[in-house]
């Protein structure tokens, strides 16, 4: 266990991280306002350059201009390094070189670290911390290394540094490319249908990053350990299922769109939409026109973005474990038992009562800003379908679009940014707020039992 210095006082560590992801926002929002930061060599607009630093911190993917076309190479990297940082958390990175160095840190600073990764204790904050670093570091050298082997025999040495960049911004879940500045702006993956490798390592990248570092570590100690806690067994599994039934929804949905599937070769319907349904859970890549796919496809797609992958990952969403939470929970209720049981074990109520208020709170924020973007644009030119894929692509960090933030003005733009950054700090930190200051009380007090008739 690091050593701690007793001093723990100042903020909590939910609203450090919160300022951090803010901070880092704000940063990259003024270097990217500077003339040096686009290819015009102009500056940019402030809400389009806030908007691009919120999309790259909260690894959503969104953009109002193309990545490889409007940024030049110092606009580039800016955007990846947020990407980095937003995937990994400023806290993050900061406690591991601390401990490299060997620095003794504080209680807030051990709770900050344990909080960023979501860790209920500090046992194993630094080993846990060291870890991800490794993995992250092995997963994004592999993986640029394997998109090598088709983006240089096809752009040459430029081809290093868009492996590179795909690779961090796919193990991120970052959604983001420079493939505009070698094919057509805004095309995303779309010319490469067809192509194994990057069919394949790009939604490997994103299912790794999606697990969560605690389950690679987890993982990683199993030849020790033989056993995987209960959180890891969950991801694993659910996250199993959900590609599976992500691949079979957009494989029938799509099968004679012939804006999407209809002109593929079966192989290539099937892995087109095994990649879909892995970019959907908050990726925001995508090899197929998102804008023009059926509504039923869009439906589904909604259900995998709002429910996103794994808590401690790259990616966001409400979270797998979350998800499963309230859906098992709903299931006690039915079976008239009066605990929420998942693979044997129950689950404690506090968990329950933070996977509702944040699913609330997440349903909130869609519903408030699809009105606001419905009610800030000139009517029938967005769909309530489109508004709120866009929307929930945005809090869900995913960075799929049917088109709407291209279409949308500066107060759809900001709410959008105040949704990304909602969805990579908001409901959870908030539904962590609310069990975080409790009034103090007598241990002794009891309340009178209340009684409401629901349903």
């Amino acid at each position: 266990m690091p050593v701690i210095k007793a001093k723990s006082k100042g903020l909590d560590p939910t609203k450090t991280i919160v300022l951090s992801f803010l901070l880092v926002i704000l940063a990259g929002t003024f270097l990217l306002t500077m003339p040096f930061s686009s290819k015009a060599g102009q500056f940019t607009n402030p809400v389009t350059a806030l908007f691009t630093a919120t999309s790259a911190t909260c690894v959503t993917g969104l953009v109002i201009e193309d990545t490889g076309t409007y940024w030049n190479v110092f606009g580039q990297l800016v955007i990846l390094i947020m990407i980095q940082i937003g995937g990994l958390g400023l806290v993050t990175l900061t406690s591991f070189f601390n401990f490299a160095i060997g620095r003794k840190l504080e209680l807030r600073s051990i709770q900050m670290a344990s909080e960023s990764i979501n860790l209920s204790g500090f046992s194993d904050v630094k080993n846990i911390i060291k870890s991800i670093i490794k993995i992250c570091a092995i997963f994004e050298i592999s993986g640029a290394v394997l998109l090598m082997c088709a983006f240089v025999p096809k752009y040459g040495l430029k081809g290093i540094y868009i492996s590179i960049f795909i690779s961090i911004s796919a193990f991120c879940n970052g959604g983001f490319d420079v493939i505009g500045s070698v094919e057509q702006p805004f095309v995303s993956l779309m010319p490469f249908y067809n192509n194994p490798i990057i069919m394949t390592v790009v939604p490997l990248l994103i299912i790794c990053g999606g697990l969560g570092f605690v389950v690679w570590h987890d993982v990683w100690n199993y030849r020790k350990t033989k056993k995987l806690v209960l959180q890891s067994q969950l991801v694993l599994t659910t996250t199993a299922v959900l590609i599976v039934l992500g691949t079979l929804m957009f494989l029938l949905s799509e099968w004679d769109n012939p804006a999407t599937l209809k002109h593929m070769t079966l192989i290539e319907k099937i892995g087109n939409s095994f990649f879909q349904s892995v970019t959907s859970r908050t990726a925001g890549f995508n090899t197929i026109d998102i804008e023009h796919m059926n509504p039923m496809t869009k439906l589904g797609t909604i259900m995998l973005m709002f429910i996103g992958v794994a808590p401690g990952s790259t990616g966001g969403g409400i979270k797998i474990t979350t998800f499963m939470i309230v859906v098992m929970t709903i299931i006690s209720v039915i079976k008239n038992k009066p605990d929420t049981i998942i693979m044997g074990r129950k689950i404690e109520k506090d968990a329950v009562y933070k996977s509702l208020a944040i699913i609330v709170l997440a349903g909130l924020v869609v519903f408030v800003t699809s009105l606001i973007i419905l009610y800030t644009n000139p009517k029938y030119t967005i769909s309530g379908l489109n508004a709120s894929f866009e929307v929930v692509s945005g809090l869900s960090t995913t960075g799929l679009s049917v088109g709407v933030t291209a279409k949308t003005g500066i107060i759809s733009r900001l709410a959008l940014s105040l949704a990304m950054f909602i969805g990579r700090v908001g409901p959870v930190s908030l539904a962590i707020s609310l069990t975080i200051k409790k009034e103090k009380r007598n241990k002794n007090e009891v309340f009178p039992e209340g009684k409401l008739m629901v349903g």
